[in-house]
């Protein structure tokens, strides 16, 4: 498979009804830009809110997966997950005209056959894979859930359900690749044991439910009022069950069918970490509790990947490119409001500089003196002078501009910085530099850490127009 971002080549939908609802739903499936993953989107609610596939936003793995954001919810949401997973499907908006996803036969293979139907269209940017460099682990004494995630050179599952049952024993399934997925695990079904589905009917859930999306196991004899209330509720005359086994003598599409499902599930909850994978995870009695859990886990870990690979790797004991007396013929600002101390790398795309953070501050003296803390407006201040240099150097004489603020956006404060910290400040072009013009994304590391992060619109202007600039703009 490439490395390219993949995408559909146009909108497909699919109809059915919501396993607990019973409701009538339209999912469609709809193209997405890179870097998009995955996004459901309740086309039945006003202002058609946009909930991410998100292991953090995960609020209920009772009876499926289920992601709340500003108080709308997606039920069930696993089975489509997988289906874009296992067809190597990056980026998908998938719209929903109710709350649940459609259960169609319990399975993915339905989602699977119209994604196909669509078509795969491959992008230009390239994956960013989540990879290991040591085992992950995860583990749930109640539930007797056991997971690892080691490192592998693709995505590889590896699953073992034992849940005490003389019906359905100890089963195993693996899948090497995601390439096995649409044929060896896309078309196994949900199971559920007798017993459980009882107790659902009992609560008004699987309205529905049929006898044709799911595998009903059961595990001790049923009297015939039992067999008479369930041909009644699915209406099915002929609902029989000989001994133990299978509901109605269900033919199964594999004898392990539900352990590959429970992977099927694993697949599709897994999604969540947001980003595709290269590793193997092995899993024993997984569930979908137990399964977000550990995506959370794998999730905060990619995160952490990702700051550290960001990270600028820049020796600060080393000679600066510019030091403070080169920044001062650039910038026009002097102390107390001078807040970079070195530049240390410098390109037309992008600049690193440094702020040491001391005591003597002047903003000390009055921002919490007796826990000193640097003021959040003075790290961005900080971060847009670091900018000023890169879009000043674009000048022959930049001591006869300055540089204003047009725009902020998305400003983060991660972690307090106080004195003593070293503050790095990495920023890079977003587009390139027009008319004196910079738009700049940066973000701010102690220890490698980030501590702020902001996307920031700055403008030059030649000193001779500074009274001419309009009131709204302000002097970085």
């Amino acid at each position: 498979m490439s490395d390219k971002q993949r995408t559909i080549k146009k909108a497909v939908s699919v109809s059915g009804v919501g396993l607990h609802t019973g409701k009538p739903v339209t999912l469609t499936f709809n193209p997405a830009p890179e870097n998009h993953w995955y996004k459901f989107q309740r086309v039945d609610v006003e202002g058609h809110p946009i909930i991410d596939a998100d292991a953090d936003l995960v609020v209920d793995t009772s009876r499926g997966t289920t992601l709340e954001k500003n108080g709308v919810r997606v039920h069930t949401t696993e089975h489509v997950l997988a289906a874009l997973m296992g067809l190597g499907i990056d980026n998908c908006l998938i719209q929903v005209t109710g709350p649940e996803m459609p259960i169609m036969d319990g399975s993915s293979i339905k989602f699977i056959e119209i994604l196909e139907t669509a078509g795969i269209l491959e992008q230009e940017a390239l994956r960013d894979y989540f990879e290991l460099t040591e085992n992950l682990t995860f583990e749930d004494p109640v539930k007797r859930v056991e997971m690892l995630a080691v490192p592998q050179d693709e995505f590889r599952v590896t699953v073992m359900v034992d849940y005490g049952s003389e019906v359905l024993g100890t089963q195993h399934a693996s899948m090497y690749n995601l390439g096995e997925f649409k044929k060896e695990i896309s078309p196994c079904r949900t199971f559920v044991f007798l017993r459980e589905l009882e107790t659902l009917l009992a609560h008004n859930l699987i309205k529905g439910g049929d006898l044709d999306n799911a595998i009903v196991l059961v595990d001790s004899e049923l009297p015939e009022e039992k067999l008479n209330h369930l041909r009644k509720v699915f209406n099915k005359p002929n609902v029989e069950v000989k001994g133990r086994g299978v509901l109605n003598n269900t033919k199964l599409h594999f004898y392990n069918e539900p352990a590959r499902h429970k992977l099927l599930d694993i697949v599709g909850d897994l999604a969540l970490v947001g980003r595709p994978m290269k590793i193997h995870v092995l899993a024993a009695r997984p569930g979908h509790a137990g399964n977000v859990d550990f995506a959370k886990k794998l999730k905060a870990l990619a995160k952490k990947q990702k700051a550290e690979k960001d990270y600028p790797k820049v020796d600060l004991n080393g000679p600066a490119l510019l030091n403070v007396q080169d920044i001062m013929k650039i910038l026009p600002h002097r102390q107390p409001m001078l807040l970079v101390d070195k530049i240390m790398e410098l390109s037309p795309q992008h600049v690193i500089g440094v702020k040491n953070v001391t005591l003597n501050e002047e903003f000390f003296k009055g921002h919490f003196p007796d826990f000193p803390v640097m003021p959040g407006v003075l790290l961005i201040e900080a971060m847009a002078q670091c900018g000023g240099v890169l879009v000043l150097k674009t000048v022959p004489d930049p001591e006869n501009y300055l540089t204003y603020f047009i725009k902020i956006d998305g400003v983060k404060f991660r972690q307090q910085v106080v004195p003593g910290d070293t503050v790095v400040f990495s920023l890079n072009l977003v587009t390139p530099i027009r008319r004196g013009i910079c738009h700049m994304r940066g973000v701010a590391y102690v220890q490698n850490k980030p501590v702020m992060e902001a996307e920031m619109m700055a403008q030059i202007v030649k000193v001779k127009n500074v009274e001419a600039k309009t009131p709204e703009a302000q002097l970085a």
